[in-house]
């Protein structure tokens, strides 16, 4: 009742979703400790992550209790998930008060899902939600259920925008910043690839590559030609070094084929290898780059095709994602795919999809797959 009298001096508003009480409750929560910290037990206040997801795993929740995560990073911002319960359940999702997320709050899109632990698996969405969060009152989720004891709250973030704010933040080795007042998604990142080289040596390779200057090699796929220069493509690729170096038929006749490959993608190639190219077209063509560099050894592209691969999985692209990891021999996207199949649970959102991969897997990719299982579902 003091609280509730304080509140009153203060001028906490009551809004149509939450009482008086439970407003000034809920603002003091996002600052401070819990009103009785026996409520949070230390074990599960830790946020395990893994690409956009972020997963709260709580072992012990009782009615008429109150628990807050332990930051995590997700994006430019750490990140609190809160949850507390009275009448309804009620979930937060706000960054961690800092200079970052004051100077540049974040503009999310994310989905929420709280399911139960145990063998009658209940789950519930939250719709897609969109909004600027610069505090923990900026967003909550009411949840009319009884969840209570174990239970699972996961957070998918769709994107993450910078709002505008004529602010330039400095992400090593990358540089984020606002475009003429628009809301800029920070997935995927202008500059990653260009960071490579020096802007000078760009322009230069840039002009030799669209006006073929001195161009001594023909490109053919099946939809048409490209010029390049056998100097790139050999300091580029061991494979390339050797079809200009032996007597082979590349030699001679200053033609490679490239039937595997479209002529975007091909050239989407070139201009990896001339450092030309922009991150939309990357990640556009990233699949065929991906095979275009293991055919030709490029190692560098191979690691990057691998690291984008691995910033955007979701249960749609999953199961092809752990098929290319495969194929290609991609240790991180594997164990990435892996990961969020049978750590985070996601395996039951790809059940209908489940059957179909494995008629068409490797055995050792689906002996990999048990053998996880057997890790990651040990006996409690």
């Amino acid at each position: 009742d003091k609280a509730f009298d304080f509140a009153n001096r203060r001028g906490v508003k009551e809004t149509s979703s939450l009482s008086l009480r439970q407003r000034y409750i809920t603002h003091t929560n996002c600052e401070a400790k819990p009103r009785n910290p026996s409520h949070t037990k230390m074990g599960d206040s830790k946020v395990e992550t893994i690409s956009r997801l972020a997963q709260w795993r709580i072992d012990n929740f009782s009615p008429c209790s109150y628990k807050k995560s332990d930051p995590f990073k997700v994006g430019l911002w750490n990140w609190h998930l809160s949850i507390e319960k009275n009448r309804y359940m009620y979930i937060r999702l706000f960054p961690e008060p800092s200079r970052v997320s004051k100077e540049q709050p974040p503009y999310a899109k994310f989905i929420l899902r709280i399911s139960n632990v145990g063998a009658n698996r209940r789950l519930y969405i939250s719709p897609v939600h969109d909004r600027p969060l610069r505090t923990c009152d900026d967003f909550y989720w009411p949840v009319d259920s009884s969840f209570h004891g174990r239970f699972i709250i996961d957070v998918e973030f769709l994107d993450l925008r910078i709002c505008p704010i004529n602010i330039t933040c400095f992400l090593n080795p990358l540089v984020v910043k606002t475009q003429g007042g628009e809301i800029v998604s920070i997935w995927p990142m202008d500059g990653a690839i260009q960071s490579m080289s020096t802007q000078t040596t760009l322009r230069c390779l840039a002009r030799m590559l669209d006006e073929g200057l001195h161009a001594d090699v023909t490109i053919k796929t099946a939809e048409g030609t490209l010029r390049a220069h056998k100097a790139v493509l050999s300091a580029s690729s061991p494979v390339f070094e050797s079809m200009f170096h032996h007597n082979l038929k590349e030699k001679e006749s200053s033609t490679i084929h490239i039937d595997d490959m479209s002529l975007e993608s091909c050239r989407a190639l070139l201009n990896y290898l001339y450092g030309t190219i922009n991150q939309e077209d990357f990640w556009k063509h990233r699949l065929p780059l991906l095979g275009a560099a293991n055919k030709y050894d490029i190692v560098d592209l191979k690691d990057a095709c691998e690291e984008s691969l691995l910033e955007d999985i979701n249960s749609q692209n999953v199961l092809e994602r752990l098929q290319e990891a495969w194929l290609y021999q991609l240790t991180k996207l594997k164990k990435g795919c892996m990961t969020y199949l049978f750590d985070f649970g996601k395996i039951y959102d790809v059940r209908d999809e489940i059957n179909n991969f494995f008629r068409q897997a490797d055995r050792e990719l689906m002996l990999d797959m048990f053998q996880e299982v057997l890790t990651v579902w040990k006996p409690v």
